[in-house]
């Protein structure tokens, strides 16, 4: 096994090390942009400078990585609105096809000779600890990890990312939740090389724990703690979900038993047509529900956590109600879905509801005398207490989906605002449609690996 894993390894390092025609265009493109973005920076009344971070400064970077991450560091004391004023009016001097994205603050995204530039302003902090910006951080992150890695390990860590991205849990936006950059650095960096990594993925019992630097854990309540070295209250795997950290498992478990470079390769599912989501419908013998609605236009950092909360209220509200939730996702491109899939979706037409025990003389009485004269049946004693059987509110989860009765639902801010704008409800053979715009999703959904 050891031989045949080195060998896969030494063949997919070869493909994923950038050859020397492409590390020249990059440098040669760094080089200029900085150029221009210090030329941009002269004529400010504010003495900035620009920074080179992220994969392509640290060596990192994978073969088509067409990305480069520029910084212009401003001083700590000037005043927040300044520093984005400014830092658009450089971006958009040295990127004047570009436009403007948002996470903490706005920043310009464009292209420069070929390559994808963020330019982001942050401010220029003595330490980590210090940042007034969550972006403060990553010059630091550059700087600690320069110190550590050497052509050998940068090699090391293009192993471990493109076998993150190959099985899905690459990047640490809230809709992937999985291994960010930097938190694949540092556990290369800390376990030696790739191999010893998922050598040790294999046997992890989470929740794990590394601090590189020895600064002591804190209580994170995380399945993976990674202390940040250069900022010891903050935890780089943060973001990372217990589902991604059990995937990479299995599928370290997987490389070490049956070494092959096509656990390297990300795999394309072929989308579901409409007949294709019906035919997995009835051979489930389940009753799937979708609620479609016009996505809110928001980043995805921000639509796909309300989209996971409010498809988990929908689900805590169907299992309140007796509608037992087998399965669900949340979906979005132009409009937005909400699947459920459901074991049971028919109700009889009464429900049990219990009160209080007849020895609470002051509670029982009370819940006696409210059903007393109610139609239903009961109330009756049964063991200690007295029950009803009452008619059932909505004896399909349709019919409590079709109500709109999303005020009893937890639902995301934005995604209750596009509900209100109008929805509709689709139910079993009917989410076949969905397929037009979710194919390759619901291919995901109905046939799911690890």
């Amino acid at each position: 096994m050891s031989d045949a894993l080195d060998a896969v390894l030494a063949r997919v390092r070869d493909r994923v090390t950038p050859d020397d025609d492409e590390r020249a265009r990059l440098d040669g493109a760094v080089a200029r942009l900085t150029e221009r973005t210090a030329a941009a920076l002269d004529a400010l009344p504010v003495a900035a400078d620009p920074l080179h971070v992220g994969s392509t400064a640290r060596g990192t970077w994978l073969p088509g990585d067409r990305d480069i991450d520029l910084f212009v560091r401003f001083p700590p004391d000037l005043p927040r609105t300044d520093l984005e004023r400014y830092g658009l009016a450089v971006g958009h001097d040295v990127l004047p096809d570009a436009h403007e994205e948002y996470a903490e603050h706005p920043y310009v995204v464009g292209e420069f000779d070929g390559f994808a530039v963020d330019l982001v302003p942050c401010y220029r902090v003595e330490r980590a600890s210090d940042i007034r910006s969550a972006v403060d951080r990553t010059p630091f992150h550059t700087r600690y990890l320069e110190t550590r890695l050497d052509d050998a390990l940068a090699g090391e860590v293009r192993l471990a990312k493109r076998f993150l991205d190959a099985i899905g849990v690459y990047g640490s936006d809230l809709r992937t939740r999985g291994f960010s950059g930097y938190l694949t650095e540092l556990l290369v960096v800390e376990h030696g090389d790739f191999r010893s990594l998922v050598t040790a993925a294999a046997d992890w019992h989470p929740p794990l724990e590394f601090d590189p630097e020895d600064h002591g854990i804190r209580s994170f309540a995380d399945p993976l703690t990674m202390v940040d070295p250069t900022d010891p209250g903050r935890n780089v795997a943060a973001v990372l979900s217990t589902t991604n950290l059990a995937r990479f498992q299995h599928y370290a478990r997987d490389l070490l038993a049956d070494p092959r470079e096509a656990l390297f390769t990300a795999g394309s599912r072929v989308p579901l047509s409409t007949d294709g989501v019906q035919r997995a419908v009835e051979r489930r013998g389940t009753t799937p529900l979708a609620v479609r609605f016009d996505a809110p236009d928001i980043v995805d950092d921000q639509l796909y956590p309300q989209l996971e909360k409010s498809v988990s209220g929908i689900v805590t509200a169907l299992e309140g109600r007796g509608f037992d939730v087998l399965r669900k996702v949340a979906l979005a491109d132009d409009t937005a879905v909400l699947f459920v899939e459901l074991a049971v979706a028919r109700r009889p037409a009464i429900e049990r509801h219990e009160g209080p025990p007849v020895a609470a003389r002051e509670h029982a009485a009370r819940f006696y005398e409210t059903y007393a004269d109610r139609d239903c049946d009961g109330p009756f004693v049964d063991g200690e207490r007295y029950v009803v059987e009452r008619e059932r509110e909505y004896r399909t989860a349709r019919a409590f989906l079709d109500a709109g009765a999303f005020e009893d639902v937890a639902l995301g801010a934005d995604i209750e605002t596009a509900l209100a704008e109008g929805y509709e409800v689709l139910a079993g053979d009917e989410v076949g449609v969905l397929a037009d715009e979710f194919g390759r999703e619901l291919a995901a959904y109905f046939s799911p690996r690890p």
